[in-house]
Parts: C-alpha cells; sequence; structure tokens
C-alpha cells in the first residue's frame, strides 16, 4: 500500500485508537482563535501570553517559546555549558538528545553526551555514583518514553537532582510528556519543576497542539535561550499560530490527564489478558503505555488496514523489538482513546496481535 493511499485511509476513518485522533489541519487551525493577537519575531501578541501562562503553571520566574523541543533543549543545555564551562551531558542512554538528534550536541555545540545507567530501565540516583566527572547538566526524562512512559520514584527524582547540585552542576528537566507526568505522580506541574534548573515542556505530544514548546528556568537563563533561539533559526516572523494552538489545547487538556491515565489503566485491564499481548508498564504509570505483540509485520499491517476500512484508525507500522517475534507500538491515551468503548479497544488489540 503506497504512503498516498494509507493517508487517504487514515482520513477516511471516523474513530482513533491513540491520542486525539488523526492529525487533521482543519481540526489544528480550530484551536487557533480568530482574534489572536499575533506577535513579530516572538515578541508580544499570543505568544508573551503563553510564556507568561507556562511560567506560571511551572511556578519559574520565566518562560520563551519555541518551535521545536530539539532547539530548545540544545539551547538550554549551551546556556548551561556556558556557565559552568563544562562540556558533559549526563543523561539516560535512550535520552532524546543522544538518540534523536543527529549528533547535534557534538556537532553543532561541542557537548559530549555521557550515557548512565541501563538502556532498558529507568536511571536512579545509584547510577550517577559512576559518574566521576563534574558535567555540565544533568538531563533527566519524565516520564521515560521509550519505556513505556515509566516514572521513577519521585522521591529518587529528587535525589537525583540534589546529586547534579552536590557537583556544582544544574538539573534540567525534559519535560516533553510533564503534563502526563503531572498526573502519573499526581503532582501539579510545578511541584514536578521545582527541583529543576530548567524545565522543557512540549504542545504537540499529550495536549494535542500544533508543534511548538516551552522552555522556562531564570530569568537570565531564558534571555539567553532567547538569544540561541534566534542564532538557531528559530525566531521566525511570526510565532503566534503555534503558541495560538497550544494555549487553547493547554487549557482543554491539561485538565483532562487524570481521565487520560484512568482510560490508560482501563485499557491495560481489558488487554493484557490477550494471547501474544504484553503490556509496558503494567498498570500504567501514566496516560501512556507500550503493547509487545507477538506478531509478524505482516499481519500487523493487514489487521490494521482492515481495521482503518472499518473507519478505525490504529497505527500505520508497528516497531521492531529485539525478539524478532514481537512488535512494538505506543498508545498516547487521548480524546480519541476515551471516546472508544474499552471493548472496543481489546477487539482492535486482539485483532492487531493476531489472537482472534
Amino acid at each position: 500500500m503506497s504512503d498516498d493511499d494509507l493517508d487517504a485511509l487514515r482520513l477516511s476513518c471516523d474513530r482513533a485508537l491513540s491520542g486525539h485522533g488523526p492529525v487533521r489541519a482543519d481540526a489544528l487551525l480550530a484551536t487557533i482563535p480568530p482574534d489572536t493577537a499575533v506577535d513579530r519575531y516572538g515578541a508580544g501578541g499570543v505568544v508573551a501570553e503563553l510564556e507568561a501562562e507556562v511560567a506560571t503553571l511551572l511556578d519559574k520566574p520565566a518562560a520563551v517559546y519555541l518551535p521545536s523541543g530539539t532547539m530548545a533543549q540544545q539551547a538550554a543545555l549551551r546556556v548551561h555549558a556556558g556557565r559552568t564551562l563544562r562540556r558533559t551531558v549526563v543523561a539516560h542512554p535512550q535520552c532524546h538528545l543522544f538518540q534523536h538528534e543527529g549528533g547535534a550536541l557534538e556537532r553543532l555545540h561541542g557537548l559530549v553526551p555521557r550515557p548512565v545507567g541501563d538502556r532498558d530501565r529507568l536511571l536512579l540516583r545509584a547510577d550517577l555514583d559512576a559518574v566521576a566527572e563534574s558535567p555540565a547538566a544533568l538531563v533527566v526524562e519524565l516520564p521515560q518514553r521509550d519505556l513505556g512512559g515509566q516514572l521513577p520514584p519521585w522521591d529518587d527524582v529528587v535525589e537525583q537532582v540534589a546529586w547534579a547540585h552536590d557537583v556544582h552542576s544544574v538539573a534540567h528537566l525534559d519535560g516533553a510528556r510533564l503534563w502526563e507526568a503531572s498526573a502519573g505522580y499526581d503532582l501539579p506541574p510545578a511541584d514536578l519543576a521545582a527541583p529543576f534548573d530548567t524545565v522543557y515542556v512540549s504542545f504537540y505530544k499529550g495536549i494535542g497542539a500544533l508543534a511548538g514548546c516551552c522552555l522556562a528556568g531564570p530569568a537570565d537563563h531564558v534571555a539567553e535561550v532567547r538569544e540561541w533561539r534566534h542564532r538557531l533559526g528559530g525566531t521566525l516572523f511570526g510565532l503566534w499560530p503555534g503558541a495560538a494552538s497550544a494555549l487553547t489545547c493547554l487549557r482543554e487538556r491539561l485538565p483532562r490527564m487524570p481521565e487520560y491515565l484512568q482510560r490508560a489503566r482501563e485499557v491495560a485491564d481489558a488487554v493484557r489478558s490477550l494471547p501474544g499481548v504484553r503490556v509496558v508498564p503494567d498498570p500504567p504509570q501514566t496516560p501512556m503505555l507500550h503493547l509487545l505483540l507477538a506478531t509478524t509485520p505482516d499481519a500487523f499491517r493487514a489487521a490494521a488496514r482492515a481495521l482503518a476500512e472499518e473507519g478505525l484508525w490504529t497505527w500505520p507500522s508497528p516497531a521492531t523489538t529485539g525478539d524478532p517475534g514481537v512488535l512494538r507500538v505506543e498508545l498516547g491515551v487521548g480524546d480519541a482513546t476515551t471516546a472508544l468503548p474499552v471493548e472496543e479497544v481489546r477487539a482492535a488489540v486482539a485483532r492487531l496481535a493476531g489472537a482472534v
């Protein structure tokens, strides 16, 4: 099946298993109010309104809007490196900065990645004892997306941040899914942000807005990140569409995160007994989970296409795992997931796993 055919099939579906449903231009444009106040090169308008709201939500002195998380975190770490006069960045081996950014820390910023801990389990405070050098920064991701949205014990997170401060370094929170972590810990976003020097949050993931993010922290750090946004090409003439969409979706969907978490746990309860299905983590710790399916790529794609022809969009393709007989999909719970009866979710997963 071609990409064009697959996209047409996706857009024809009236239901979806994951997230807020298939991304459609009309739905995203509807998140931009017609009376939105536009900015000029990131100054004023809805951009300033969003920055102020995020700073308040995270209880940080300031925040800056950027078009991508890749840009935001690289800029934040460049600032930390300049202030600490160090180059090493300590993080979990599956940190986004290490895995998915094309070596930008090294190639663009001259920073040195220092993976710590086991790639298949959460980073814990005890893992940091293996680090003898004093880093520019410690990066902590909450939740750990590549591990199915797992969360380390909150007390351990606080101890990790204390380690960074004890070695005269700083702690940065990769909070791409901080809104989901807030539900998982049953703590407000500000409590999660409190121990960290700087915090990044995304708007297109859990809350389903247009692309964009914010970096929050001390006013002088944020001012430097704002300058790096310009240097990296992120200060567009108008940033208002993404910022307006973010403000709309943040206000609508952040209050629903506990509901999404409850549905994630209901889905886990419904599918864990299916043959060839494993839930990771079980039970879900945030409004997302991974499903490990004992099936083949061809069988999965055939089932996904059949479901789409019946009006239910699932996934275009699965991810592989270390076991050639097991595939992985990520189920982020959102409006679309909560709108589906749990029985329909179970039946769809059963078909994708070849359990029927």
